[in-house]
């Protein structure tokens, strides 16, 4: 689970200004971080479909993000597919 501290730090690392806390790439960052807790999770605990079912949802929410990042500045978007896949 993403405690508050982590949650945090994530949105400080990603964030374009000081009270930055909804922009895509925070949003990214944070669901990513979500993602890669869950799966860790599923990984140990295969027969649970509730979270599997939430981890999927959440997968399609960071690849919405992601798509609005691409039709808006493709530069931004770049960044964040390299953030992901590092």
């Amino acid at each position: 689970m993403l405690t508050t501290k982590k949650k945090q730090n994530i949105i400080k690392k990603n964030q374009l200004h000081d009270k930055d806390t909804g922009s895509p790439e925070v949003q990214i960052a944070v669901l990513s971080k979500r993602i890669d807790e869950l799966a860790d999770h599923l990984k140990i605990h295969k027969k649970d479909n509730h979270s599997r079912r939430g981890l999927i949802k959440m997968v399609a929410d960071r690849r919405t993000h992601l798509k609005y990042l691409e039709r808006t500045d493709k530069a931004r978007h770049e960044n964040e597919v390299k953030k992901i896949k590092a």
